[in-house]
């Protein structure tokens, strides 16, 4: 029986099943409006973003990632046939827990039926069914004028121009911002993202990887979504965004800087501007109290991803059979950095806590 993980939001339902190696992988979505049906160009263009074995800088391992859409009893479910997996490249490590990987605390957890090759369900390729719900609730957002958009803020001590490089509603940065999907890396700044593929370059050839922050920034969200405490924006979009494997923290505006800010510092001004409220900057990420500003700022957050645990080079481990320490070498098809292309699982995630809580709240309202 293949694993699968749930979500369980205010009204939706996403339940994830598959491994990286098994014949499909997929997700069933529960919840949503009754007329909301998928966009299969839609889904399509954002898949072929984070599709692997495009280019130098990610994993070879070549999949078309073409989605099938089916629907019965109310329930949607996307799903990929998986066409290039090589659960052999892991024959040798079986019972050799690979560093920074979930083997041994997934062994620990579900014992025989965790799998045994490729991370599993806890691989990154599972963040392509978590595209195809995503790719849903992106849509439904444009349609509400709500626009989601992310790339790489900095890369191997690389920064890319980013959104605390401008004032606060910036309309030329949010023009380049927009442009990021169309282009084969995830930078606003192409000289940026040519000296961060040489840095990921420098440490495949190195047989090392490389991590990554990517920022993310959302335009017309408006104002009084979310919620004090448990219902707050920030604790909602944070649990989607720790869903995506390698996610290692995730901050809001200012976010562990306004730690050394004083309050005088911190506190973003509010003005009118042709009627209009404004904030005069934006260190609290468009969320005040759990609660989005609305078009006085928009929301902004970052999230760390860790390097690619995978490397060429030897490593120590144990061998849990013998019950003794050893060495692993992994073979296989990885990412020297995978955060290039879980730009847009970043925005994928973020739509689906965006999309839910605005759901949840709009049959609040009617009740």
């Amino acid at each position: 029986m293949s694993m699968e993980s749930t979500y369980r939001g205010g009204t939706l339902s996403l339940t994830i099943y598959g491994e990286s190696h098994s014949p499909t992988i997929g997700v069933y979505v529960k919840g949503l409006p009754e007329g909301v049906k998928p966009d299969p160009e839609f889904t399509s263009r954002l898949m072929a973003r984070r599709a692997p074995g495009n280019n130098a800088w990610s994993t070879p391992r070549k999949e078309k990632d073409e989605v099938i859409f089916e629907e019965k009893d109310g329930v949607l479910h996307g799903y990929i046939i998986n066409s290039n997996t090589k659960p052999k490249d892991y024959a040798s490590i079986m019972n050799k827990p690979r560093p920074g990987h979930a083997d041994y605390t997934g062994k620990i957890k579900y014992k025989d039926e965790a799998s045994r090759s490729g991370g599993g369900i806890f691989s990154g390729r599972m963040t392509a069914p978590l595209c195809i719900a995503g790719s849903i609730a992106l849509n439904e957002l444009n349609r509400m004028g709500i626009s989601v958009y992310a790339h790489l803020k900095t890369c191997a001590g690389v920064a890319d121009d980013s959104y605390y490089d401008h004032d606060v509603n910036d309309e030329d940065f949010r023009k380049a911002l927009s442009e990021v999907s169309s282009k084969e890396f995830p930078s606003v700044s192409d000289e940026a993202g040519q000296k961060m593929k040489e840095k990921i370059e420098e440490a495949r050839m190195d047989q090392d990887s490389v991590g990554a922050v990517v920022e993310c920034v959302i335009y017309g969200l408006p104002a009084g979504v979310g919620g004090p405490l448990f219902d707050g924006l920030e604790g909602k979009i944070a649990g989607l965004i720790y869903a995506i494997p390698a996610v290692k923290g995730v901050e809001f505006g200012a976010g562990f800087g306004a730690a050394e800010l004083r309050g005088s510092s911190n506190n973003d001004a509010f003005f009118y501007e042709n009627g209009e409220v404004r904030l005069k900057t934006n260190n609290c990420g468009g969320i005040l109290g759990g609660i989005s500003v609305g078009s006085a700022a928009p929301l902004v957050f970052d999230c760390a991803f860790k390097p690619t645990p995978s490397i060429s080079r030897t490593q120590q481990t144990i061998d849990i059979e013998a019950g003794t320490n050893t060495d692993i070498n992994i073979e296989g098809r990885h990412d020297p950095c995978v955060a290039p292309r879980a730009v847009p699982v970043v925005e994928a995630a973020a739509a689906i806590a965006l999309y839910d809580m605005i759901l949840t709240e709009s049959a609040h309202e009617d009740a």
